[in-house]
C-alpha cells in the first residue's frame, strides 16, 4: 500500500463497537501483516479475542491474521493452531512463503501423529480419531494440489511417510505413468519406509497394481515377492512364463523365467529357493538333466507338450543354485589374476617362527585365491606350510575351503585326506576340524548335499572339542537360514556340554541355522544359557548367535536389543550392538543410529564401544557417503577402541566404493600410535579400495606400497603386520575378480556378505573366524547365456577408458644389478709417458660424454612415445563373453542395437544375463568351458584332471 507507514489506524478500529469496522480492520491488517507484523504483535490479544468469540462472523479471518503474526514471530505451533482455525481461508494452493512453511509443518505433524497411531505394526487406517479433522483437511488439500500440479512423486513420498496406503495407490493410478511410479515406489519403500510391517503392506499393494498392467513387470514383481518371502507366488510367475513360452514358442518368456531364477539364486536363501522349487510342478527326471550337446546352430523342432517339461527341468536345475555357482567358479578359475609374487615377498619378509604372521600369510593366500580353486602357493611351499601347528593348522586347512568355495562337485573329494575317517583313526583333530569347517565354507548357503555328512561327523567325534568346533561352524554354514530343527537340536547339545571352545562355535552355528528367523524359542534358550554359563567364549558365541537370529528383523528385534543393552554382562551388551547392526542393516534407521552413538560414548566397556562404532557400517551400508561424516569425530577419539571401530565402520559401509572421503579418514589412522588401530585402518583401506585402479584413485598405489613397507619393517608391531598382510590378500581377493558389497545391484541385502563381514570381524578374539571373509566376496562378471544355458560368443561395449577398470600391474621382481666395471687406475708415473697416452685418455673422455648424450636422447624419445601411447588410449573397450565387469563399471556397459544378442532384461544388466538371439537363423558359436565345474561336462582329459590336494602336514620340530 503506497505511502502507508503504520498499521495503527487499522488496529484502532478493532476497539470499535460496530462489527463492520472490525471486519474492515481485519481485512486491511491481513493485507499489510507481512510488513507491519511487529506492530500488530503488540495488540495480538485483541485479534485472538475476536477469534475466540464464536458469535463473531469473521472469526476465521481473525485466526488467519493471528496465524501470520505468530508465523513472523517464529512461533510455529501457535501459527499452526490459528491456521487450523482459519478454515478455508488458509489456502494450501497459495504460492507464498507463509503457506509453504506452515504446510510443511502440518505434514510433519500429520506424519508424526500417523506413525504414533499405527505404531510398530505399521497399520494403514484411514483417519485415526487422534488426528484433528482440520489437519486432515489441510493434508488432503496438499495431496490435491500435488495432483493438480503433476508432482505425483511428492504426493507419493508424503503418503509413504504418513502410512496412507489409499493415497499411495491413488498417487500411482492418477499419475499417467503407472509403470514408472511403481518402480519409483518400490525403490522409495527401501529408502523411505523404516517400518518393516508397513513396507510389506505397501509391497503387497504394489503386487496387485503390477497385475493390473497390460504387460506386467515380472522382475519387479519377483523382487517384491522375494522381500515378502512369498515363494508360492514366485513359483506361479515362473510357471506362467514357462507356459507362455511353450504355448507361443516365445523365446523371450522362457528366457525371462530363467533370468528371474538366476536372480533369485543371487538374492534369496536356500530355504526360499527350496520352497519355490517345491511350489513348482515336479521336474521330469529326464528333462531336469542338462541338454545334450548339439552342433552349432541346430534347433530341435519339438511340440509344446515336450518343450514345457524340458524347460521346467532346466528351471529346477537353475533354482538348485548349482549352475550359477559353477558358472562363477569357472569364471574365477579361468580369469584369476592373482599375483604370486606378492605372497612370495610376504613369505620372505616375515619370520616363519612367528605364528601370527605365518597365519596371516595363509589367510591372505586364501582371500587372494578365494573361489579360484588355485592352491599353487600352498603346493609350492609345503615345508613352510607344515610349520602351522594346532589352531594355526585348523585355520590353514579351513583356508582350503575358502580357495575352493563353491566347488560343490569335488569339494568333499578334495578334502578327503583331512576329513575324519570312518574307521576312527585320526591323524590330527585340528586338520579334521578344519576340514569340516572348510566343507561348510565350500557349501555355504548351498549345503543340502553335505549337511547330513557333517551332522554324522559331529555325532561320531565323541568329546573332541576341536572337531566339534569345526563341525559346528561347518554345519552352521551348510544349513544357513534353513531353520533345520535336527541341526539346531544337535548343535544345542554340543553347547550344553559346556566346553568353552566347542560352545563358542555352537553359539554361532545356532545363529547361522536360525538366521533371520527371530525364533522366540531359539532366543529364549540362547539367552538363558548365556546367563547360566561361566565361559566367556560361549557367551560371546551366543551373543553373536542371537544377533544372527534377528538378522533383517528391524523393529521386531527392539525388545531383545533393549534387554541386551540393559544387561550387566558387557559381552551381551556387545551382542546388542551387533543385533542392532544386523537387524537394521542398510536401513539407516535414525533410532538405531541414535542408540549406537549413545552407547559408543557412554558404555564403560571398550569392547562394547568398539562394537557400537563398527556397526554404524552395517546401518549405513546403503548410504556409504554418510559414513565419513558420521564417524569423523569418533575417528579422533582419545579411546583407541573407538578409533578402531571408526576404521571398521568405514571399511564395512564403503567397501568397494573407492570413496575419497573414506580414504581421507583412513590414511591418517594407518599411522596411528596404537598398533591395533593401524591394523583396522589397513584392513579397511583394502576393503574400500578393492578392485580400484590408479586411474580411479591415484592413492591406491601409495596404499599398496604402504602394505609392503609395513610387512617388511622389522620394527613394526605384530598386530599391524597382521593387518598389512591380510589387507594385501583382501585388496586382490578372488583373483582380483571379486568385490565386497553388502547389497546386490538390484537393491536387496546381500545376506551372505553381511553375515560374512560380521563374523569375519570377530577375528579380534578368534583368528579362525577370519575365514568367514569368503562369504563376503561377490564375483564381478557379466556372463551371457542363451536359451540352452550355454555361453554364446558375443561382444559388448564398456563406454569407459580401459585403464579405468583394468587389472592392477603385477609386482615386478627386484632388479638384480650387474656388477659395474671399475675404471682402471692411472698411476702418476704413467702421466709422463708421452703425448700419445694423453691423447688416448682425452678421446676416451669424449666417447663417454657422447654415449651419455645418446642415452639421454633415447630416454627422452621413449618418454615421448609413452606419452603419445597414453594419449591414444581409446575412450571405450570391447569385451567378450564372459567378461570381468566391476560394480563401478556396470553403468558403462552397453549393447549395440544391431548386435545379434540382446539382454532379456534391460535394467540391472549384470552377473548372469540371459540373451535373446535376434538372428536365430544364423549358426551359433559357443564358448567352450573347461568342463571342470559343471556336472554335465564330459570326462576331463588327463591334462585337465583335478590335481591331488596337498599332503596332510604335521609340525616337525626344527632343531636349528
Amino acid at each position: 500500500m503506497v505511502g502507508l507507514n503504520s498499521a495503527a489506524s487499522y488496529i484502532a478500529l478493532l476497539d470499535e463497537d460496530q462489527n463492520e469496522l472490525k471486519y474492515h480492520a481485519l481485512e486491511k491488517l491481513n493485507a499489510v501483516v507481512d510488513d507491519f507484523w511487529a506492530e500488530i504483535a503488540s495488540d495480538i490479544q485483541k485479534i485472538e479475542e475476536l477469534y475466540e468469540n464464536e458469535s463473531f462472523a469473521k472469526r476465521e479471518l481473525a485466526a488467519l491474521v493471528a496465524s501470520k503474526v505468530y508465523y513472523h514471530l517464529g512461533e510455529f505451533n501457535d501459527a499452526m493452531n490459528f491456521a487450523l482455525g482459519a478454515g478455508s481461508l488458509f489456502d494450501v494452493s497459495a504460492k507464498s512463503q507463509y503457506v509453504e512453511t506452515l504446510v510443511a509443518h502440518f505434514i510433519t505433524e500429520y506424519i508424526r501423529l500417523r506413525v504414533a497411531h499405527t505404531g510398530e505394526h505399521g497399520g494403514a487406517q484411514q483417519a485415526p480419531d487422534a488426528i484433528d479433522p482440520r489437519l486432515e483437511r489441510i493434508v488432503m488439500g496438499m495431496f490435491e494440489r500435488c495432483y493438480q500440479e503433476g508432482t505425483f512423486k511428492l504426493a507419493l513420498g508424503i503418503a509413504l511417510e504418513a502410512r496412507r496406503l489409499d493415497k499411495i495407490e491413488e498417487s500411482i493410478k492418477r499419475s499417467g505413468d503407472v509403470a514408472g511410479m511403481l518402480a519409483y515406489c518400490q525403490k522409495a519403500c527401501t529408502d523411505v519406509v523404516k517400518n518393516r510391517e508397513f513396507r510389506r503392506t505397501v509391497l503387497r499393494s504394489l503386487i496387485s497394481l503390477y497385475h493390473t498392467q497390460s504387460v506386467p513387470d515380472y522382475p519387479s514383481m519377483v523382487r517384491c515377492l522375494t522381500s515378502l518371502d512369498d515363494a508360492s507366488a514366485v513359483a506361479e510367475i515362473l510357471d506362467t512364463l514357462l507356459h507362455k513360452g511353450a504355448d507361443q514358442k516365445s523365446q523371450e518368456s522362457t528366457l525371462l523365467a530363467y533370468q528371474l531364477a538366476f536372480d533369485l539364486c543371487d538374492n534369496a536363501t536356500q530355504q526360499f529357493l527350496a520352497s519355490v522349487r517345491a511350489s513348482l510342478p515336479p521336474a521330469p527326471a529326464e528333462a531336469s538333466s542338462a541338454p545334450s550337446d548339439a552342433s552349432s546352430g541346430e534347433k530341435m523342432d519339438v511340440d509344446t507338450v515336450e518343450r514345457y517339461p524340458q524347460q521346467l527341468g532346466r528351471l529346477h536345475t537353475i533354482l538348485s543354485g548349482e549352475p550359477s555357482i559353477a558358472l562363477y567358479l569357472e569364471f574365477l578359475h579361468q580369469n584369476s589374476h592373482s599375483d604370486l609374487a606378492i605372497l612370495k615377498n610376504i613369505k620372505t619378509a616375515v619370520e616363519a617362527r612367528t605364528s601370527v604372521t605365518h597365519g596371516a600369510t595363509i589367510f591372505a593366500n586364501a582371500a587372494m585365491h578365494a573361489g579360484t580353486t588355485r592352491d599353487t602357493f600352498l603346493r609350492e611351499n609345503l615345508e613352510w606350510l607344515a610349520r602351522a601347528t594346532n589352531w594355526a593348522k585348523f585355520s590353514a586347512t579351513a583356508g582350503l575351503g575358502v580357495i575352493h568355495k563353491g566347488h560343490l562337485k569335488e569339494g568333499r573329494a578334495l578334502l578327503q585326506p583331512y576329513l575324519p575317517n570312518a574307521n576312527g583313526t585320526s591323524s590330527s583333530p585340528y586338520s579334521e576340524g578344519g576340514a569340516l569347517y572348510a566343507l561348510g565354507l565350500i557349501h555355504a548357503n548351498h549345503g543340502e548335499a553335505v549337511t547330513q555328512y557333517i551332522l554324522g561327523a559331529l555325532r561320531n567325534c565323541g568329546q573332541d572339542e576341536v572337531i566339534q568346533h569345526g563341525a559346528c561352524l561347518g554345519l552352521g554354514l551348510a544349513a544357513m537360514a534353513t531353520n533345520n530343527d535336527e541341526v539346531y537340536e544337535e548343535v544345542k547339545t554340543v553347547m550344553f556340554s559346556d566346553g568353552a571352545v566347542a560352545g563358542e562355535a555352537a553359539g554361532i552355528a545356532l545363529g547361522l541355522v536360525m538366521l533371520g528367523s527371530a525364533s522366540e524359542k531359539a532366543i529364549s534358550e540362547m539367552l538363558a544359557y548365556a546367563h547360566e554359563t561361566q565361559h566367556e567364549k560361549i557367551i560371546r558365541g551366543l551373543a553373536m548367535g542371537m544377533a544372527l537370529v534377528m538378522y533383517g528383523r528391524e523393529e521386531g528385534a527392539d525388545t531383545l536389543i533393549q534387554q541386551l543393552i540393559m544387561d550387566k554382562d558387557p559381552i551381551l551388551r556387545y551382542g546388542a550392538m551387533y543385533t542392532i547392526g544386523l537387524a537394521y542393516a542398510g536401513t539407516a534407521n535414525n533410532d538405531a543410529i541414535r542408540k549406537i552413538l549413545h552407547v559408543a560414548v557412554s558404555d564403560v566397556s571398550d569392547d562394547v564401544r568398539r562394537a557400537a562404532v563398527s556397526n554404524l557400517g552395517f546401518l549405513l551400508s546403503r548410504q556409504p557417503e554418510r559414513t565419513p561424516k558420521m564417524v569423523s569425530l569418533l575417528a579422533e577419539s582419545y579411546n583407541p577402541h573407538v578409533r578402531y571401530g571408526a576404521t571398521l565402520a568405514l571399511g564395512i559401509s564403503c567397501a568397494g566404493t573407492a570413496l575419497k572421503e573414506a580414504v581421507d579418514l583412513l590414511l591418517p589412522l594407518a599411522a596411528d600410535p596404537v598398533d591395533f588401530v593401524r591394523q583396522g585402518a589397513l584392513i579397511s583401506l583394502a576393503l574400500v579400495l578393492i578392485q580400484t585402479t590408479a586411474a580411479q584413485e591415484p592413492r591406491v598405489t601409495t596404499v599398496r606400497k604402504m602394505f609392503e613397507e609395513k610387512i617388511a619393517d622389522k620394527h613394526e608391531e605384530i598386530m599391524c603386520k597382521f593387518g598389512a598382510i591380510y589387507a594385501s590378500g583382501i585388496i586382490d581377493a578372488g583373483g582380483r575378480n571379486c568385490t565386497v558389497s553388502l547389497h546386490s545391484r538390484s537393491g536387496h541385502r546381500n545376506m551372505n556378505a553381511i553375515v560374512g563381514v560380521a563374523l569375519f570381524s570377530q577375528f579380534w578374539y578368534w583368528y579362525p573366524l577370519a575365514n568367514f571373509f569368503a562369504l563376503a566376496l561377490t564375483p564381478t562378471a557379466l556372463i551371457g547365456l542363451n536359451t540352452d544355458l550355454k555361453l554364446p560368443k558375443f561382444e559388448f561395449r564398456s563406454n569407459a577408458r580401459p585403464s579405468l577398470f583394468a587389472y592392477p600391474p603385477e609386482v615386478k621382481p627386484p632388479e638384480v644389478k650387474a656388477p659395474t666395471k671399475v675404471s682402471t687406475a692411472v698411476l702418476s708415473y704413467a702421466k709422463g709417458k708421452g703425448k700419445a697416452g694423453a691423447k688416448t685418455t682425452a678421446m676416451d673422455i669424449d666417447d663417454k660424454e657422447k654415449e651419455k648424450e645418446k642415452e639421454k636422447e633415447e630416454a627422452s624419445k621413449k618418454a615421448e612415445e609413452e606419452k603419445k601411447e597414453e594419449k591414444k588410449e581409446e575412450s571405450f573397450e570391447i569385451k567378450s563373453n564372459p567378461a570381468r565387469v566391476t560394480f563401478l563399471q556396470a553403468p558403462h556397459i552397453a549393447f549395440d542395437a544391431d548386435s545379434k544378442y540382446q539382454p532379456v532384461k534391460q535394467r540391472d544388466v549384470y552377473g548372469i544375463v540371459l540373451l535373446k538371439n535376434q538372428r536365430p537363423d544364423e549358426p551359433e558359436e559357443l564358448v567352450t568351458p573347461s568342463g571342470r565345474f559343471t556336472a554335465a561336462s564330459a570326462t576331463p582329459t588327463p591334462d585337465e584332471q583335478e590335481p591331488e590336494p596337498p599332503a596332510p602336514f604335521q609340525w616337525q620340530e626344527n632343531n636349528a
